[in-house]
């Protein structure tokens, strides 16, 4: 480990003090980067903007970037969908080409549109020589805790959080677009993990976020643990308009990864986060939108309009598969560090959702022998 590497470890340790589903015992597979957060891939930046205000403005926006601030930020890319009751603009030209470019946002349903326009102006007047832009804005559903219709986010807090953005840790729970979500009914939001994969071509890191919004709590597993029917109580109080009770909802998954991998291949890892969440309990529901975007920073602004011969590497599709298990891993891992993180909200209407209770988690996950003391 370098001296910048156990740097970023300590600031991580001092930049939050709210526990992480590790430090709370909950075993998983494979290894974290120093960070266990997306920005663990070099050069990956994560930034929030969290509105909360009076008794219903419990909204926000969290932005990721490939490369950081003031480029163009292209790179391999590609997009999944699991079951599509949900938006992630810019796809249709990510299918076509293959390549992501500039900053991904995630925000509520109902704010889409102006974080797309958001981030539309910020690229035009922050990168050079960009003329036009097709954005990514992802969402999920935040109407039962926030005012969803009162379009509360506006375009200077798309613009702090892409300013805001660092490669340093990566705040969790109700925070940025995460903030009025919830999963399993417990509060949930964002969350972030990562995966170190060693090759005898390199060694490379896989890092996910995701913004979770989604399940019932009978669903509700970790670390193989039924835990949701364990904990039935803690439900969420006053249910409010448009509350759904039959596990629909979203969640949307980044996974970034620094392995020279092509668009036809990050399709391929992308489609792996569905399975971990099926290590969380999700089913998919008809009504969730659980939509997946993954991209590799292998290969530096990699745009193609200029014409030109392109000299690329890739791995083989035989070394696909450490990087398809620590999607798999790094996935299941961020959508329990979203739960750890979040704290019982109350919103809109008197709407409330409880946290997941840590000692009650610890004390089931010791009862069914998976507690690492």
């Amino acid at each position: 480990m370098t001296a910048m590497t156990m740097l970023l470890a300590l600031l991580a340790v001092q930049a939050d003090a709210k526990p992480r589903a590790r430090d709370l015992g909950v075993p998983f597979d494979g290894t974290p980067g120093p960070l266990n957060a997306i920005t663990d891939v070099g050069g990956v930046q994560v930034g929030h903007t969290t509105l909360i205000s009076g008794e219903a403005v419990r909204t926000g926006v969290t932005v990721v970037l490939p490369q950081g601030k003031g480029n163009k930020n292209q790179v391999f890319a590609a997009w999944f969908t699991l079951n599509a009751d949900g938006e992630m603009t810019g796809t249709t030209w990510i299918e076509e080409s293959g390549i992501l470019e500039g900053p991904v946002a995630i925000t509520n349903t109902h704010s889409v549109g102006t974080v797309h326009q958001a981030v539309i102006e910020w690229s035009v007047r922050n990168v050079e020589g960009l003329n036009w832009s097709l954005p990514v804005v992802a969402e999920t559903w935040d109407g039962g805790l926030n005012d969803i219709n009162g379009f509360h986010v506006k375009p200077e807090h798309v613009f702090q959080a892409i300013e805001t953005a660092s490669a340093g840790p990566v705040e969790e729970g109700s925070v940025g677009g995460g903030t009025g979500m919830r999963a399993y009914q417990f509060k949930a939001g964002i969350g972030t993990s990562s995966r170190l994969v060693k090759t005898e071509h390199g060694d490379f890191t896989v890092g996910v976020l995701v913004q979770a919004n989604y399940g019932v709590r009978s669903q509700l597993r970790i670390a193989g643990v039924p835990v949701g029917r364990e904990i039935t109580d803690l439900m969420p109080e006053r249910r409010s308009p448009g509350d759904r009770l039959d596990g629909d909802g979203s969640i949307i998954i980044v996974i970034a990864t620094d392995a020279p991998v092509l668009p036809h291949q990050l399709k391929r890892i992308a489609k792996r986060a569905s399975l971990g969440l099926g290590r969380n309990g999700s089913i998919a529901t008809n009504g969730s939108g659980d939509i997946f975007l993954a991209f590799s920073t292998a290969h530096k602004d990699i745009g193609t309009e200029e014409g030109g011969l392109y000299d690329l590497k890739m791995l083989g599709n035989s070394e696909l598969t450490p990087l398809f298990g620590a999607t798999v891993e790094a996935t299941e891992e961020a959508v329990v560090n979203a739960l750890v993180a979040a704290e019982t909200m109350t919103g809109r209407e008197g709407y409330t959702v409880h946290a997941l209770p840590h000692e009650r988690l610890r004390e089931i996950l010791r009862r069914y022998n998976r507690l690492v003391e």
